[in-house]
Order: structure tokens, then C-alpha cells, then sequence
């Protein structure tokens, strides 16, 4: 690897697979290995039950669904262990969860082929951002706050279907919440999505709801897809994705890691991740990227005082997801047997913590605040134009009513 980035270079030289290998062992210990599986259980809970909501919506098989699965968590996993052992940094892969969120709708009335094509363009458009440096410019005619309005706005629906299905199933769904909002608070660091799984499956036995639904264990392989391209999928589904992955999962890393004080590799980040979405999208999987949330959990103090050690939880967490991807047909089946009410609740609550900083980073900057809200309603409602979704035209107009209302914030961005 390090003599091929002296041919290449548009990725940032790491101290090599050897280095990384040969110190792995010493910074094996409690807390690299603690942070690594607090951030595999948040990977592998609330933001599973996401993706497989959003492809039930869209109207997937089951074997379809394992199929994203094994591609978001297998690639994801192998994108941390690439990344920690060049590097030596806690650079942890995973998927994009807001993009995950969005797809479900976006990708209601495309077939799976269609759906794959997509994912794959995403990649390419993210690997070539990677390697021609264009990331920044692409930032500056997308900026965060108007990206994140088209979150929220797409977003926003998995916040009130924890209303609605609590309604619903109010037992079972309120033994969920309780779970999630009381559990941490007598168990300290206690993952709040697993401690509302498992109230809600408590309370979905005790009152006989699993016993309708015979959990079927048995190992469904992945599938390569032959992609199908067309113009509307790329419009609605794959740029608003790379524009997800780049404008906030990679950004969101790249602050977590400058913030600890690491020499962080962005374009090497942005690189590894098209080259996840191009190769996730064979499998019919969407963007395997650089995540945000877990590289903080790895990066962060409790991980270690000894920052030069931390990749350590990185790799344990990409061990740890890469295994969760290969049998992930046993966690649909397990997921099968939970009614849609407590799977909305508990994918509603994996939410919030997105719907947040989604908010926060639209609206607390003071900048683009026209552009993030035109962003915000246009993806709350759903519209859908020439056959391409909400989330490319909550970009667009977006970008458009910034351009009218807030020209100087763009002047001023561009400055920079």
C-alpha cells in the first residue's frame, strides 16, 4: 500500500497495514475494546432496524434485504479494519443512516436492479470527488446546513411514527420507551436502542405477540445484482446520497478526528468510501462510507488516554460488523418476528439523535437558514418530480432560495 501511494498520490501516506498490525496487540485492552463494542451494538441495533425498514417500504424480498445487510456491514467492517491498520487512526466505516432513513421512500417504485445502479453511481460520484480533490468545492454549493434540512425533512416522519405506533400498540411500544429513556439513566453507558429492544421483546412475549410469528432461522446468502440504470434513480437517490456520505457522514469524521488532534486523511476517507459505495452497490447495498457517529465513539477518551492506540477500537468494531453482515439473514429472521409497530418505535428512537444534530447543524449556524428550511419542507413533503424523489429537490430548491435570500452567506463561505 505505501508503495502505491508514492505513484498515487491523491490519498495521504499511513504508517502501513505493518506498523498497524505489528501494534495492534499492545493496544488490545479494556477500553479500546469496550469503546469498539458500545459503537458495534449502536451500529448494529437501531441503525439495522433503519435500513431494514426502508427496504421493506420500498418493497424488497427478505433476500433482498440480507443482501444490504451483508453488503453495508461486511464492506463497512472491512473499510475500519483498511483504514485503522494504514492509518493507525480510529477512521471507523459503516453506512450512512440518515441516507438509509431517506431511501425508504426514495426508493418506493424502483426495482432492486434500479435501486443497485443508484447506490453504485453514489460511489462513483463519491470516488471521484475523492480523487480529484472536489470536495470542497462541492461543499461550497452544498453546504451543511441545507444538506441537513433535507434530512430533517426526510427524516422527520420516523419522529412521528413513534407517536402513531405507540397509539397503536401502546403496551408493548410504551415498554419500549421506557427502556430507551430510563435504562441509561440506572445503567450508566447502557446502549438506550438496545435497552429498548429488549423491553419491547419482554413485553412482546408476555402479552403473546412473538408467538404469532415463528421466528424461521436460516442462512440466506448475499446476492450480486445486475444494476439497472436510469436518469431518475442517479437524480433522486444517487446524489443526494454522495451529497449525504461527503456533506455529513465524512464531515462529521473528519471534525470528530481534527477535534482529537489526528492528522486525518480526507481524501483518503472520501476515496475508501466511493470505492464502499461502488462495491456495497454490487451487492445491492447502499453507500459502505466513513461514519461519523461510531468514529467518535472510537476516537473519543473513553477509548484510552493513549490517542496513538485508539485504532485499536476501530478495528474491533470492524470485526465485530463485518461478522454482524455475514449472518445477517438470522437477524431478519429475528426481526421478522417483531410486529412493524415496536420495529417503527424502535427505529423512531435509533433516530433521534440524527433528527437532532440534523436540526442543530440546519439551523444553529445562523447561516442558510432560508436555504435549510426550503430544504426541510420540500423533503417533508414527500414530492416527487419527473419520477425523481423529494431529497434531490429539497438540494436543489435548497440551494436555489439561498442563492436569492442568502447570496452573502455563499460569499462568505466561498471566502473562507
Amino acid at each position: 500500500m505505501a508503495s502505491v501511494s508514492r505513484g498515487l498520490s491523491f490519498f495521504e501516506k499511513g504508517p502501513g497495514f505493518g506498523s498497524g498490525l505489528s501494534d495492534l496487540g499492545k493496544n488490545l485492552n479494556s477500553k479500546t475494546i469496550t469503546a469498539g463494542v458500545v459503537a458495534a451494538i449502536f451500529g448494529c441495533t437501531g441503525p439495522a432496524l433503519v435500513t431494514i425498514k426502508a427496504s421493506t417500504t420500498a418493497g424488497y424480498t427478505t433476500e433482498q434485504t440480507v443482501s444490504w445487510l451483508f453488503g453495508i456491514y461486511v464492506l463497512g467492517g472491512l473499510i475500519s479494519l483498511v483504514m485503522g491498520l494504514y492509518y493507525k487512526i480510529p477512521i471507523v466505516g459503516a453506512y450512512s443512516i440518515p441516507g438509509a432513513s431517506m431511501l425508504g421512500a426514495a426508493l418506493t417504485g424502483f426495482t432492486f436492479n434500479e435501486a443497485a445502479a443508484s447506490f453504485i453511481m453514489a460511489g462513483i460520484i463519491v470516488l471521484l470527488l475523492g480523487v480529484t480533490g472536489l470536495m470542497g468545492k462541492v461543499m461550497k454549493w452544498l453546504p451543511l446546513p441545507i444538506v441537513m434540512g433535507m434530512i430533517a425533512g426526510c427524516m422527520l416522519r420516523f419522529g412521528t411514527s413513534i407517536v402513531t405506533s405507540t397509539g397503536e400498540s401502546p403496551i408493548v411500544c410504551g415498554a419500549a420507551l421506557i427502556g430507551f429513556f430510563f435504562v441509561p439513566k440506572l445503567i450508566k453507558k447502557f446502549p438506550p436502542v438496545l435497552a429498548a429492544l429488549i423491553f419491547g421483546i419482554i413485553a412482546l412475549l408476555a402479552t403473546g405477540g412473538m408467538a404469532a410469528n415463528a421466528v424461521d432461522l436460516k442462512y440466506i446468502p448475499p446476492q450480486i445484482v445486475v444494476p439497472k440504470f436510469n436518469i431518475a434513480t442517479v437524480l433522486s437517490v444517487s446524489v443526494p446520497l454522495a451529497a449525504l456520505v461527503v456533506g455529513a457522514e465524512n464531515a462529521q469524521a473528519v471534525g470528530v478526528l481534527m477535534a482529537q488532534g489526528y492528522k486525518v486523511p480526507v481524501n483518503g476517507m472520501t476515496i475508501i468510501s466511493g470505492i464502499g459505495g461502488i462495491l456495497s452497490g454490487m451487492f445491492g447495498a447502499h453507500n459502505a462510507n466513513i461514519a461519523g457517529p461510531m468514529t467518535a465513539i472510537c476516537s473519543s477518551e473513553e477509548a484510552g488516554e493513549n490517542k496513538e492506540g485508539r485504532y485499536a477500537a476501530g478495528i474491533v468494531n470492524g470485526v465485530l460488523f463485518a461478522s454482524f453482515g455475514l449472518f445477517a439473514s438470522f437477524a431478519m429472521a429475528f426481526v421478522k418476528a417483531i410486529p412493524a409497530s415496536l420495529i417503527n418505535v424502535l427505529a423512531g428512537v435509533a433516530m433521534i439523535n440524527v433528527l437532532i444534530n440534523a436540526f442543530q447543524d440546519g439551523f444553529g449556524s445562523r447561516k442558510f437558514r432560508m436555504g435549510a428550511f426550503a430544504a426541510l419542507v420540500i423533503g417533508v413533503s414527500g414530492v416527487s418530480i419527473f419520477s425523481i424523489g423529494s431529497a434531490f429537490w429539497a438540494l436543489v430548491g435548497g440551494v436555489v432560495v439561498s442563492l436569492i435570500c442568502e447570496k452573502a452567506d455563499f460569499d462568505t463561505q466561498e471566502a473562507k
